[in-house]
């Protein structure tokens, strides 16, 4: 009949806030199968070294455990087949595993921030209270999810009971939220013994990857309890929480990646162990004399010490005095740390010019 409209099958006929949900979710999987991808070449580097701490460990797991969930979600999610019955027994598969993924996510945030805090145990009890906090929340959260009810051919979505479900998120925000401050002040205090600009510190120690957990995390929070449902039907309360959980697991893979040496007890800060090397090689080149003398090294390098007045201090390569403390004392030239290893050769050229000193005509 004329101007009578094509009926859409259930799976086509979305409200808005399911459509919207779906096209997310398909931005979700696109983030996790290019993060699979991407990160390949370096997970098999990491395999193959000797060691497994657990920093190692966690990074493997995540690394198959995230992609694995989501896939099996989104069969659920966009199957056109998937009846009411199977949802019914199902929708319980992705809080629970997004839950373990959180929790996985969320012990490699405390090793690493207790490792840069230096074993801190004011650190280790701050960071693993918030932890044990979130593991015990985010299991309790999963017995209030529900099936949100949708028409036959529509998907499978896990969706809550109750608006307080929310903190089932809040818990891992508020540590993801100590684990950027903590390591941003971190940061900040190394600034004391090297400067660097704000953008090389934060490519240096990763706070870039701190930052974006934190916000992708507070977004979905917002859409928990800021964003209000149109119905029992409508999942946007749900929108970003796939979206948060990929995004947390492929930062939280860079952050392991991202540890300087090797990964045991969680790694080092960027200058640790750094001061003390810094202080004997600016030790090292301090030489005063009152005659010209030239220094030369095993690498080569000659040196005067006119020029060694003048030249920055910023100039000296590390090639200079890695590994070497010379020990060397201009009252006695001839001394040095080893006798089979002088270190530096010293020759002391004394020209005395005659035009300084008063004498007889």
């Amino acid at each position: 009949m004329a101007g009578t409209p094509f009926p859409l099958p259930a799976s086509l006929d979305l409200p808005p806030h399911l459509s919207a949900h779906k096209y997310f979710f398909v931005c979700t999987l696109t983030v996790a199968a290019w993060d699979t991808l991407v990160l390949s070449p370096r997970t098999w580097r990491l395999m193959k070294t000797k060691d497994w701490p657990l920093l190692k460990i966690l990074f493997h797991f995540l690394r198959l455990f995230m992609p694995i969930e989501f896939t099996i979600v989104a069969v659920a999610f966009f199957d056109a087949k998937w009846s009411l019955a199977s949802c019914q027994k199902f929708f319980l598969f992705e809080p629970i595993c997004t839950a373990i993924l959180l929790a996985a996510a969320s012990a490699v945030h405390v090793i690493r921030i207790h490792a840069i805090y230096e074993q801190s145990r004011q650190v280790l009890f701050g960071m693993g209270g918030l932890f044990a906090v979130q593991v015990f929340v985010t299991a309790v959260c999963c017995g209030f999810y529900r099936s949100v009810p949708l028409e036959e051919g529509q998907g499978c979505i896990a969706g809550p009971k109750e608006a307080w479900v929310g903190i089932y998120w809040v818990l891992p925000t508020a540590l993801y939220t100590a684990s950027m401050i903590l390591a941003l002040a971190r940061s900040v205090r190394s600034l004391k013994l090297k400067q660097l600009s704000p953008w090389r510190l934060m490519l240096r120690d990763g706070l870039n990857l701190y930052g974006a957990i934190w916000i992708v995390n507070m977004i979905n929070v917002i859409f928990w309890f800021v964003i209000k449902p149109t119905g029992i039907s409508d999942p946007v309360r749900t929108i970003v929480t796939s979206m948060a959980a990929v995004l947390t697991t492929s930062m939280t893979l860079r952050i392991i990646l991202s540890v300087r040496g090797p990964l045991a007890k969680g790694g080092s800060f960027a200058l640790s162990g750094t001061t003390a090397n810094t202080a004997s090689s600016r030790a090292t080149h301090v030489i005063s004399a009152r005659t010209p003398t030239n220094i030369s090294s095993r690498a080569g390098h000659t040196y005067t010490l006119d020029e060694m007045r003048t030249k920055p201090e910023a100039e000296w390569t590390d090639n200079d005095t890695e590994g070497k403390n010379t020990g060397l004392n201009m009252d006695n030239p001839s001394h040095t740390t080893s006798k089979n290893d002088p270190g530096v050769k010293i020759t002391i050229d004394r020209q005395v010019g005659y035009d300084q000193y008063s004498h007889a005509k």
